[in-house]
């Protein structure tokens, strides 16, 4: 044990880093085969302390151990030399986990042997400043430099972020000339006479608004509608706490960041993400991409007892399938240690004390003061490490932080004790901080500048200045948003495993549902959502919407994307007496008649077709127009009018098929209708989906006084086993979308096989008040 310390140590890692590591039996044998290696490779027995700094980066971070050999040679042979160029190896061993590696490929994608001169760096910085000098001249330092290092850095990816910051500040400097005391100015307040038109933007941002109609999420997030601080700016906003600490701290924060705006976006991984979540990625990811800045999936897995594998998944899948890449995934598990040793900090500066109070104690906000909050700082210290060692049995103590929160609520609880293993940590630990102490020590670890948040969290806002303030830590700032609810729906994780659990729904991604998982699944295109988050807009106030709203912007989009092909749910057969037998044609369907040069298919028409039940009527009615014993009617696409010859009934008296003729649509009078139909058709299963609850507020007891699960909508899934579809759909894949004409939006569904096409309506088409 004590050698491999010394080898930890030798390689650059800290004694307490190094004792960490011993801990973790995995990472700890990853690390010495990789050791191991570098040594071989480069015939040396020592290993430089830059090189072991990307070997332990590397060994905690890879997924695939078959990996470590190749890697580390590449550490070793200074083939990858900075966190950059390990950051983008790891993603391509990542991508390619088949053998052998394209050693070219790795060595493009990973930027080996890239060397950027200080004139490609000095040429880039130019060329970036002169793109923005009228503006830059304009604004002069009030400009947000943060921009120019983005930009700067997404041509010289392989550079270092020194010297193109030093670049950018000297090129500044030259164009601007020193700050003069107009610079240093805080911006004047708008004269009154500017009251309205900062009216006008500021109604404009909530996306409802006739000035918002048409403005994409990006413009909305673009910075000054929303008037957030710029990054190192943290001290400008109100509500801000200063300390005597404060700006050396923004000034380290800025020497890291190179003044570019970081947000995160933080779920606990104990759930299926919801359509309220879209909004926050959007506004997370949205916010940061919109400014070049950068965004981090964090998962909040501070919670043992509920986290899953499937819900971490999930989750980074449902980001990305929103078109989001994170810069980084982060978990609140990879600072346990460093957490911990805050705690102790935050004790010894006495800011906190270790309780025994119990768990009904310390619920709601009139809570009687701690007899312990005095108690001796020592014996905090004391009790903290015992804790730490499994000493107290669950809920016998926790440690709580001296401060009055927003809404009362009197020394919130930083850590608990929890004998259940964690995911990623496994047993190593049996107390876990809460999210009031973890989430704000996280944002402040990760330089992030601007930590956007729904509305309920405002009453944790001063908590979070505090905790940082207590520690004299960076502090970024909390900025509050709108949280986005819909009607007819549930969203909580707690009830939807109640829908599950009992049946009313088979699982998280049940179409029915508002997870994103099943709005995916149900067909809905992830740009639509976009779309319907950029609609509802970036307002502060909570919004509730229904869900006809998100419907029309998944029509709008799927109107433009999906193909159409024809599909009869309810089959009438008709025979067309004057083709001959055996008659076989194909017709030319174009895939979006309102555009035509996008392409068509072809699909068979024969003697028999099947048309849907309800495009005939044996009794004319007023005002019908399809077919009928007096009436004739044009088949779409295909060029005919038939008309009924004769009507066969079965036994019962209902109609089981027709027999028409036909003739050229040319040589017809205009029939008052086209109908849709199929011929030598595939069989497919159809599910249409209503709303699964009755209630537009199913969990207010005022209108469901039963429960939401008293609400529920019987007819909220109706599945036709016999429904027909044109050929053209053969070979679909699963979620492909197609638009069957005259009846909906359709979208394929995972539980579709090689023999049989199962379909999910999406949704329906546009109601047409003229159309009968």
């Amino acid at each position: 044990m004590a050698d491999t310390l010394t080898l930890f140590t030798s390689i650059g890692l800290s004694e307490q880093k190094a004792k960490e590591t011993l801990k973790n039996e995995a990472l700890s044998s990853s690390l010495k085969e990789a050791i191991a290696q570098a040594q071989r490779v480069s015939g040396s027995a020592g290993v430089a302390k830059a090189t072991g700094t990307l070997l332990y980066t590397m060994v905690s971070r890879l997924k695939d151990s078959k990996r470590l050999a190749f890697l580390s040679d590449s550490i070793a042979q200074r083939k990858i030399c900075t966190e950059q160029q390990l950051s983008a190896a790891l993603d391509f061993v990542r991508d390619h986990p088949q053998d052998p590696i394209n050693q070219k490929q790795f060595d493009e994608a990973c930027g080996v042997g890239v060397v950027v001169t200080p004139e490609q760096i000095e040429n880039a910085v130019e060329a970036v400043i002169q793109k923005h000098k009228e503006q830059l001249l304009k604004e002069r330092y009030r400009f947000n430099m943060g921009l120019l290092m983005g930009e700067a850095r997404t041509v010289l990816k392989w550079a270092d972020g020194k010297a193109i910051k030093n670049e950018v500040d000297m090129q500044v400097l030259h164009l601007l000339g020193p700050k003069t005391e107009g610079d240093l100015e805080k911006k004047s307040k708008k004269a009154k006479g500017d009251e309205n038109v900062a009216k006008k933007e500021a109604t404009a941002t909530n996306g409802l608004e006739v000035e918002a109609e048409g403005k994409s999420l990006m413009d909305q997030l673009r910075g000054e509608a929303l008037k957030f601080h710029k990054p190192g700016e943290n001290f400008k906003t109100e509500g801000y706490v200063v300390t005597p600490k404060t700006m050396e701290m923004l000034k380290k924060h800025l020497d890291e960041t190179g003044g570019q705006i970081r947000t995160r976006f933080p779920p606990e991984p104990n759930g299926i993400l919801h359509i309220g979540h879209a909004k926050a990625i959007n506004f997370n990811f949205g916010y940061a991409k919109a400014n070049n800045g950068i965004c981090f999936l964090r998962y909040d897995d501070t919670n043992p007892e509920k986290e899953e594998e499937k819900y971490f998944t999930a989750i980074k899948e449902m980001v990305e399938w929103l078109g989001y890449t994170p810069y980084a995934v982060t978990h609140a598990s990879d600072h346990f240690q460093k957490l911990y040793d805050l705690a102790m900090d935050l004790i010894r500066r006495g800011h906190a004390y270790v309780c025994h109070q119990k768990v009904d104690e310390l619920k709601g906000h009139n809570i009687a003061q701690s007899p312990w909050r005095d108690r001796p700082i020592e014996e905090s210290l004391v009790l903290f490490e015992r804790m730490k060692n499994g000493l107290f049995a669950e809920a016998e103590a926790t440690l709580r932080m001296k401060m009055v929160m927003e809404d009362g609520k009197l020394d919130p609880v930083a850590y608990r004790i929890k004998y259940t293993p964690h995911h990623r940590s496994g047993d190593e630990w049996c107390i876990y901080p809460t999210y009031d102490y973890t989430h704000c020590l996280c944002d402040s670890i990760e330089n992030i500048t601007h930590s956007l948040c729904t509305k309920e969290f405002q009453s944790r806002r001063s908590a979070y200045y505090w905790l940082c303030n207590a520690l004299d830590l960076y502090c970024p700032v909390q900025w509050e948003y709108g949280r986005l609810n819909l009607t007819y729906t549930v969203v909580s994780k707690r009830k939807i495993i109640k829908l599950v659990d009992t049946g009313v729904v088979r699982d998280w991604d049940d179409p029915r549902l508002f997870t994103l998982t099943a709005l995916r699944r149900r067909g809905f295109p992830s740009e639509a959502i976009n779309n319907f988050c950029a609609r509802v807009g970036v307002t502060v106030s909570q919004t509730t919407t229904e869900p006809h709203l998100l419907e029309a912007c998944v029509r709008d989009f799927l109107n433009e994307t999906a193909p159409r092909a024809m599909a009869i749910l309810e089959p009438l057969k008709v025979t067309i007496t004057n083709l001959p037998k055996g008659s076989k044609s194909e017709v030319q369907v174009p895939n979006f008649p309102a555009n035509e040069a996008k392409g068509s298919h072809m699909v068979p028409f024969a003697a028999t077709i099947f048309i849907e039940q309800s495009d005939f009527k044996e009794v004319m009615e007023k005002g019908y127009k399809r077919l009928t014993p007096e009436q004739p009617v044009g088949l779409r696409h295909a060029g005919y009018v038939i008309s009924v010859q004769k009507v066969i009934k079965d036994a019962q008296g209902k109609v089981v098929e027709l027999q028409v003729s036909c003739c050229s649509s040319e040589a017809a009078e205009k029939p008052k209708a086209f109908i849709h139909w199929v011929s030598q058709p595939l069989a497919c299963e159809v599910r249409l989906y209503e709303r699964l609850f009755i209630h537009k507020n199913p969990e207010d007891p005022s209108e469901v006084p039963n429960g939401f699960l008293s609400d529920i909508n019987p007819n909220s899934l109706n599945t036709i086993s016999n429904a027909l579809v044109d050929t053209s759909v053969k070979g679909a894949k699963v979620l492909d979308k197609f638009q069957f004409e005259r009846v909906g939006y359709f979208s394929v569904d995972p539980d579709s096989t090689e023999e049989k096409l199962v379909f999910n309506r999406t949704v329906t088409l546009k109601e047409d008040p003229g159309k009968v």
